[in-house]
C-alpha cells in the first residue's frame, strides 16, 4: 500500500494557507474601508470586480466606481470602524472548478461618528464575498452588502431637571 500521508498534508497544509490568505482579505477590506484607503481597497479586487451597497443606501457597480462613491459618502464619517465576524468560508468544489474560488459569509458591526469618539450611527448586516484566487493572490470579484438594521442617534434633547 503506497504512503499517501505526505500528500495529504500537502493538500491540508494548502488548505490552511488558502483559508488564512481568504481571512486576510477580508481583514484588508474592513481596514481599507476604515481607514479611507481606497486605492487599498481596489487593489483587493480581481479585474472586473464589483460591489453592492444598494441595501445600505448605496450603489452597486465596478470597483473602482464604487471606491470613488464610497470616498465622497463616508467623508462625514471619520470614524469608522468595521467588526466582521462569523467567517464561513466555503471553497469552491473541486470537480467544479480548479478550486480557485471561494465564497465568505460574514456578519458585521459597523459604528461610525461624525466627530468625536461616540458613534452617531450604527448598523449591522451580513457580508457575502466572491473571491477569486489569481497570479496576485486572493482578490473579490464581488462584495454584497446585506444591511440588516441601522440606528440613528437621538437627536432629542435629554430634558433638565432643577
Amino acid at each position: 500500500m503506497p504512503n499517501t500521508e505526505p500528500m495529504t498534508q500537502r493538500v491540508e497544509l494548502a488548505a490552511v494557507r488558502d483559508r488564512l490568505a481568504v481571512d486576510g482579505l477580508i481583514t484588508d477590506y474592513a481596514v481599507a474601508v476604515d481607514d479611507g484607503d481606497w486605492e487599498g481597497y481596489r487593489a483587493l479586487f480581481a479585474p472586473r470586480g464589483r460591489a453592492d451597497y444598494r441595501s445600505a443606501g448605496g450603489i452597486e457597480g465596478e470597483a473602482g466606481a464604487v471606491a470613488a462613491w464610497l470616498a465622497e459618502s463616508l467623508l462625514m464619517f471619520p470614524m469608522r470602524q468595521h467588526l466582521i465576524v462569523n467567517r464561513r468560508v466555503r471553497f469552491g468544489i473541486w470537480e467544479q472548478d480548479t478550486g480557485d474560488t471561494a465564497r465568505v459569509q460574514a456578519d458585521y458591526v459597523n459604528p461610525m461618528a461624525t466627530a468625536g469618539p461616540a458613534p452617531d450611527f450604527v448598523c449591522g448586516g451580513r457580508y457575502a464575498f466572491a473571491l477569486l484566487r489569481t497570479d496576485d493572490g486572493w482578490r473579490l470579484s464581488e462584495v454584497v452588502v446585506r444591511e440588516k438594521w441601522r440606528r440613528l442617534p437621538d437627536r432629542h434633547t435629554a430634558p433638565v431637571i432643577n
